[in-house]
């Protein structure tokens, strides 16, 4: 139901004469997690957005960290805030600093000085594969990482926790003692089907964030999970993410244009709207719009 106000949890914008992202600069490979990206290497702006969801009645989006150069971190939020004046879009922000590094406090403090900067990413996805793994290590058992996780709370910041299944139950100690820092997962999880126990691993890992009531999902990011994905494929699991979070931890979003790789935005809206047509109004509007806007403390009147 397009007429459901959606507050896209989850969306990126570059401007490549702007900020420089190595991710989207040739020579470009499929080796890596996601593939080649060269279809999507291209300046992606709030009208190219606009057109992409020109169905789907967006009132916010909340704009994630687009994997810029870390001392281009601020940049982005400072050319973030120049569109945001102008063109009412992004909402909010999620940036980038690296929680691992020793002046992990003052990078936290330049971003928090932007009241849209909502929260913080930084990519921790560790595999053994190294088709499949993010960085070298695994930071979450870093202590430094996790010393600088301890400081979002000062600046009232959330997290927004892009890993693998196989790190969740190793971080749930770390966010049960700091439930004054939210925790919103990305791309559902990212549970890794080519794994031996792949679904099962991610099962056991959201169950036990989800014990946590601080910790949230978010359902997007379907081409990571299968690059060949369907509604049918990609159903059975986003319906038990929200059997294992509620419907009030739960927020849909479009990832694009990362997403788009795998699919086009209209094919993942139209399945995410069919995948929970039985859910009860009040139930469909916290997943598309009421949830974000709580979760990301945007203030948006829905």
């Amino acid at each position: 139901m397009p007429e459901l106000p959606f507050v896209d949890a989850h969306i990126h914008l570059w401007d490549l004469a702007h900020i420089r992202y190595d991710w989207l600069s040739p020579p470009f490979s499929d080796e890596g997690p996601n593939g080649s990206v060269e279809s999507i290497a291209h300046d992606y702006r709030v009208a190219d957005y606009r057109a992409d969801l020109a169905r789907w009645n967006v009132v916010g989006a909340v704009h994630v960290d687009a994997g810029a150069a870390a001392e281009s971190a601020l940049r982005e939020t400072q050319w973030l805030d120049g569109l945001a004046a102008v063109e009412g879009l992004p909402t909010g922000f999620v940036a980038f600093a690296a929680l691992n590094d020793p002046d992990a406090d003052a990078l936290l403090a330049a971003q928090a000085a932007h009241p849209r900067v909502k929260g913080i990413r930084h990519i921790v996805n560790w595999h053994p594969s190294p088709r499949r793994t993010y960085g070298p290590i695994d930071l979450t058992v870093d202590p430094q990482w996790q010393a600088g996780y301890a400081l979002l709370a000062k600046y009232g910041l959330s997290f927004d926790l892009q890993c693998y299944p196989g790190q969740m139950p190793g971080l749930v100690s770390l966010f049960d003692r700091h439930p004054d820092i939210p925790v919103i997962i990305n791309h559902m999880g990212m549970p890794v089907l080519t794994d031996s126990d792949g679904v099962e691993d991610w099962r056991k890992g959201l169950k036990a964030l989800a014990a946590l009531p601080h910790v949230a999902i978010k359902l997007s990011g379907m081409g990571f999970i299968r690059r060949d994905w369907t509604k049918q494929t990609i159903e059975p699991l986003v319906r038990e993410a929200i059997e294992i979070f509620g419907t009030k931890r739960c927020a849909f979003a479009s990832d694009t244009p990362t997403d788009k790789l795998f699919g086009s935005i209209d094919r993942y809206m139209e399945s995410y709207h069919a995948i929970v047509a039985d859910f009860p109004e009040e139930d469909r509007r916290a997943l598309f719009g009421g949830n974000a806007n709580r979760l990301y403390r945007l203030g948006l009147d829905l």
